[in-house]
């Protein structure tokens, strides 16, 4: 089966020529490169490369770089300002960006944004228009990740993180499915998909995570494994899982038939973006 990563972040060292906004708690590089030879190592074929906006913001030139550099093995998927009165230009320009699939827009919680700034909906219908699908992270504000999905229906859009809010160091929330009725109900939506990244963060036990397979069964009844795009989102997660950690659970679990198996890791995710990797 080809296995497609739904959700890695790969960056450069914090550099004046490439400074990073935030300094999160991640490894001080995880290059193009690095992130090619992680994926070589557990038989992950490609990815979708989101630019990290905590490290660069609306900045997704490394981003291109790298897909520049492994066009075969990364599709693009690049964060846009609401605030950016001219966001619906970026976005025109960013169809015709080699390797770019979709656009992302931030609103957890903390973030604070109205979900009726006009900027989201100059954002969607620019995106509807050039037939990109709208990564939408919500985490924390699901009421309002679903009134904005329901203003623009003829817009595709793609869940973040199970629609979860996940921790980026241990011990995960005490109970990290609380939500899960509210995602279950988005899932009613027609046409919203869903990532199933980051799944092992919210898990209270070792190595291979089995807790997550029951709230993770409930999800895929809902949305259907067509709708489900499995993704490790490394290496935000990394001070909790590392690569083959985010990998093996899924690949070597029996909770999972061969073809459950194939559309979860990477069927679902073709589907989804209009993109397939090529190995040689």
């Amino acid at each position: 089966m080809t296995i497609i990563d739904s959700q890695v972040h790969a960056y450069q060292a914090n550099t004046p020529s490439r400074p990073w906004n935030s300094v999160p708690n991640w490894p001080a590089h995880v290059t193009g490169d690095e992130m090619v030879a992680a994926m070589d190592a557990v038989g992950v074929d490609g990815a979708i490369f989101i630019s990290a906006f905590s490290l660069y913001q609306y900045d997704a030139s490394y981003a291109v770089e790298v897909q520049q550099a492994h066009p075969n093995r990364f599709a693009l998927v690049k964060p846009v300002d609401p605030d950016d009165p001219a966001v619906a230009d970026v976005i025109a320009h960013w169809k015709h960006t080699p390797g770019a699939v979709g656009v992302r827009i931030m609103m957890p919680n903390e973030a604070g944004r109205d979900p009726h700034h006009p900027g989201f909906d100059r954002i969607l219908r620019a995106a509807a228009r050039h037939d990109l699908p709208v990564n939408l992270l919500c985490w924390g504000n699901l009421d309002a990740g679903a009134a904005l999905i329901d203003r623009h229906p003829g817009t595709r859009f793609i869940i973040d993180h199970l629609g979860l809010l996940q921790p980026r160091v241990p011990p995960a929330p005490l109970q990290p499915w609380a939500d899960l009725p509210q995602v279950l109900d988005l899932a009613r939506r027609a046409n919203v998909v869903i990532k199933v990244s980051g799944a092992c963060t919210l898990s209270h036990e070792p190595y291979p995570f089995a807790d997550i397979w029951d709230p993770l069964a409930r999800l895929f009844d809902a949305w259907g494994l067509e709708r489900c795009l499995w993704g490790t989102d490394w290496t935000r997660a990394n001070a909790i899982v590392n690569y083959p950690q985010a990998v093996e659970p899924f690949r070597l679990t029996d909770r999972l038939s061969d073809g459950e198996r194939a559309m979860l890791m990477g069927g679902a995710c073709a589907k989804a973006y209009g993109w397939s990797p090529r190995r040689f």
